[in-house]
């Protein structure tokens, strides 16, 4: 069953075409990685398969119900309760605490206090960053911003986990260690789809599509 499947998907930016007739389905438990040359549309599919941006045509379905371009609130409901992101650079928030960068996803969900403190404690433990709760961004590694990173976009427990270039700014060992830690979890369960131009990320993927002229094919 598919957490995500898109069908017939066109994108284009003013007359440049990014996207056509493109479809693409994410599994329940897949580890799916995205690769295609600079421009060809990775990072617009990521988006589109994040509520991030809409395409101009062509169905989005997430866990088999039809997503509508018009239905901003179910978008967003998704987007924040059951899409994770993982971004190039990490997305911190500098002024505040690892703690803090952990939580937010359930700030807004007024969360009880107690269960944010369990929560954050427990998916700390997990990625061994329990040590780092009372730091800030600008007192740690890249390699333990990641980790963080993935903790924030494990906290809801989403259906899917979106990485983009999830190793782009990290040197060889923190990329091996973070490459691991999304190879464990998913071997747990968890979906990831994950746009890299790295070979070395696309190798830990049980499946690998590419962009092509806009069409999205298995490689």
């Amino acid at each position: 069953m598919s957490v995500i499947a898109l069908k017939n998907i066109n994108k284009s930016y003013g007359s440049r075409m990014i996207l056509s007739d493109a479809s693409f389905n994410v599994d329940h438990g897949d580890l799916v990685g995205i690769i295609g040359r600079s421009g060809s549309g990775k990072t617009t599919l990521l988006n589109i398969l994040g509520f991030m941006d809409i395409a101009d045509s062509g169905e989005y379905f997430f866990d088999s119900q039809l997503i509508k371009p018009k239905d901003e609130k179910r978008m967003t409901v998704l987007r924040r309760d059951e899409i994770g992101f993982i971004v190039q650079d990490y997305g911190l928030i500098k002024e505040r605490s690892v703690f803090y960068n952990i939580a937010l996803p359930l700030l807004s969900q007024n969360t009880p206090k107690k269960e944010i403190k369990h929560r954050v404690d427990s998916i700390a433990e997990q990625l061994k960053i329990s040590d780092l709760i009372n730091e800030y961004p600008h007192e740690i590694s890249g390699g333990e911003a990641q980790r963080v990173a993935i903790a924030r976009a494990l906290i809801r427990k989403p259906k899917i986990i979106l990485a983009d270039e999830p190793t782009g700014a990290l040197d060889e060992s923190a990329e091996s260690d973070i490459l691991e830690i999304l190879h464990a979890l998913n071997r747990t369960g968890v979906t990831i789809a994950m746009v890299t131009h790295n070979q070395v990320v696309a190798n830990i993927c049980k499946k690998l599509y590419s962009i092509v002229d806009g069409k999205i094919v298995p490689v």
